[in-house]
């Protein structure tokens, strides 16, 4: 499989309280930085952690509806991505709750990859996230 064929998921969540308003930001883009599509979201009260285990929940979903079958997510939430690899065990109930439901869409992928980036890396999927916080304050 070629790069090219990737769809590159960019996932941030933000709470603002921790717990507090929670939202997330969501920026599908291809290899040279199209942007295929974007999700901008408030969660309601929520963690940090449940909020960006709900952005990469919501990427796969909107992923797999518009028929994207491989894919890269990208996220700044190390704990996200090593407990989604299963290298780190998820003991949270409201944490496993989206870990469950994220390993029942990845069998839709043909391709499906997950990796930690830094921050400064994850800015358009952080101010989709923020755009949501400030748009319900």
């Amino acid at each position: 499989m070629s790069e090219k064929d990737l769809l590159y998921i960019y996932c941030d969540g933000s709470s603002r309280g921790n717990p507090g308003p929670a939202a997330i930001g969501v920026s599908g883009q291809t290899r040279d930085g199209k942007e295929i599509f974007f999700i901008s979201e408030s969660i309601g009260n929520a963690t940090n952690n449940v909020a960006e285990w709900g952005a990469l929940h919501r990427g796969m979903e909107k992923a797999l509806q518009l028929g994207e079958t491989k894919v890269q997510f990208k996220l700044d939430s190390e704990l996200v991505v090593k407990q989604m690899k299963g290298e780190y065990k998820v003991k949270n109930k409201d944490l496993l709750q989206y870990k469950i439901a994220c390993e029942k869409l990845k069998p839709g992928f043909e391709f499906f990859e997950i990796k930690y980036i830094p921050r400064e890396q994850n800015s358009r999927a952080d101010a989709l996230a923020n755009l949501a916080q400030d748009a319900k304050q």
